[in-house]
């Protein structure tokens, strides 16, 4: 597509059709074997081994380290993933992933820097979920009986483990520790998908020299002995929360629309 490079980030090498059907970057990541028409991050430089853990962050250190050089200036580059996709500015109610899936770059882009996904609210926790999961996350924060004070830090605590969240910002730089921490403290909501698109490749070497600085200083306190698909993947939610605050912080953002769709249900159509 014209100026967009939108690289799909894919766990089956059976979606291999669908995704050049959108007209995307196909990208294989995980233990399946894939076929030569991906880009794989088990290439060149790379942190592949770390994808049980690091979730789609493996790409992403792989295109920083071999690809993002190559990328036109004035090109914005973006990164969706099989089962979550951008939306077009006209998208409809359906499910039709190939009519809504963003396919241009809307005039409206011109005055932001980057583009990251729409707010998820988690400030409406179920009481089931908060007595199985979140007695000790409770204790941590009271207040959080109310609604209002279901912080992101009270749901990191429930679902990824208690105090990870705190150890995690104590090993930030100082310029990011304060922020980010005032950041998970005073919002009930975050910017979903760990996703976002950016036309200043300058803006995402320096976001990825943050990310990748600290998740590596994470596992020198978490380490990789992690059982659970919520503790497991610790790294690729600490990136998550990250993202946004990051974005936010510094640069000019817009929020835009992720639509679930996953391209696994189009095998049969």
């Amino acid at each position: 597509m014209k100026n967009l490079d939108m690289f799909c980030i894919c766990l089956h090498d059976n979606l291999l059709d669908k995704v050049k059907k959108l007209q995307y970057v196909p990208v294989g990541v995980g233990s399946e074997k894939f076929s030569k028409d991906w880009l794989l991050d088990s290439t060149s430089e790379n942190i592949s081994s770390k994808n049980k853990f690091y979730g789609e962050y493996t790409f992403h250190f792989w295109f920083w380290k071999n690809m993002l050089h190559k990328i036109p200036e004035d090109n914005w580059i973006g990164f969706c993933a099989y089962r979550r996709f951008w939306l077009n500015e006209n998208y409809t109610p359906s499910n039709n992933i190939y009519e809504n899936a963003l396919n241009m770059v809307p005039d409206k882009w011109n005055d932001y820097d980057a583009i990251i996904g729409d707010q998820i609210h988690i400030n409406g926790i179920k009481w089931i979920k908060i007595i199985k999961y979140g007695k000790i996350a409770l204790l941590r924060n009271p207040l959080a009986l109310f609604k209002n004070k279901q912080n992101i830090k009270f749901q990191f605590d429930m679902f990824h483990g208690n105090g990870v969240l705190d150890k995690a910002i104590e090993l930030l730089d100082e310029k990011d520790k304060y922020d980010f921490k005032n950041y998970v403290i005073n919002n009930t909501s975050y910017n979903q998908g760990n996703m976002f698109i950016c036309k200043s490749k300058k803006i995402i070497n320096e976001y990825y020299q943050t990310i990748f600085k600290w998740l590596n200083r994470c596992e020198k306190v978490f380490g990789f002995d992690l059982v659970g698909y919520n503790k497991v993947r610790v790294y690729a939610f600490l990136a998550e929360r990250f993202l946004p605050y990051w974005f936010n912080k510094n640069v000019k953002t817009l929020e835009w629309p992720i639509g679930f769709n996953d391209l696994r249900s189009e095998l049969n159509k």
